[in-house]
């Protein structure tokens, strides 16, 4: 028997999960696209994927991020991840031995880290190990980090517009779509200057403007699409 088309449309839908409006979102930014089918949109894998590649065939300290975070051979600092976001920055600084604090303000990319972090201590016994020197923080890291004094803390707020037409990765959409475009990116580099006592990693598009009213880096770290702007504090 032949369906109304109403009737499809009714069956097509009934396995998705529900859209966020942006009026409901508790962090009071922009909610996610609602056209986007959550149980796509937010995950966070920490065993496979993307993340799993990286660990197996990486290049260890010699990447760039461990590099501009200062892990060298006999050096491990303590880091915060101050925007954690999906959590791969934070994962791989753990996976080489560092203990990373990661701090995120929406309730939605917060419970999808904290799912993820739940289903990796599930894993083997080298994934429960990286996990375990990574501690999630729930909160706005400018008031959270006042209360800390990290030796490093890394900041990769939502970037501006490209200069280019490049299209950005379907993820990276989605987030912004939950955290908005992080227009206090400025106070919390200043508040991060003012309690790392090694140094601060801003993590920003090679061929993005600095930040306004902050000063220049010490160094850089330039890689094909992506800069770290290392600032030493101590």
């Amino acid at each position: 028997m032949k369906r109304s088309a109403k009737e499809r449309v009714k069956k097509k839908g009934e396995n998705q999960a529900p859209a966020i409006s942006r009026a409901d979102n508790p962090a009071d930014k922009p909610g996610p696209n609602l056209s986007v089918n959550l149980e796509e949109a937010l995950f966070c894998d920490f065993v496979g994927g993307a993340v799993g590649h990286r660990l197996r065939f990486g290049g260890g300290r010699g990447q760039a991020l461990p590099k501009a975070a200062g892990l060298t051979k006999g050096r491990t600092p303590q880091i915060v991840d101050a925007t954690a976001g999906f959590g791969r920055d934070a994962f791989l600084l753990a996976s080489l031995g560092a203990e990373v604090t990661l701090i995120e303000r929406s309730p939605e990319v917060h419970a999808m880290l904290e799912e993820g972090m739940k289903r990796a201590r599930e894993a083997d016994e080298r994934i429960v190990e990286i996990i375990s020197r990574m501690t999630l923080l729930f909160g706005d890291a400018k008031a959270l980090l006042k209360d800390m004094s990290p030796e490093v803390v890394v900041v990769d707020p939502m970037h501006p517009a490209r200069k280019t037409t490049a299209l950005v990765k379907k993820e990276m959409r989605v987030l912004r779509s939950y955290v908005g475009a992080d227009p206090d990116a400025e106070e919390l580099m200043k508040a991060a200057l003012s309690v790392a006592t090694k140094r601060v990693v801003l993590k920003w598009p090679v061929k993005a403007d600095p930040l306004e009213n902050i000063r220049k880096p010490s160094h850089q770290i330039i890689g094909k699409s992506t800069r770290y702007d290392v600032f030493m504090t101590g």
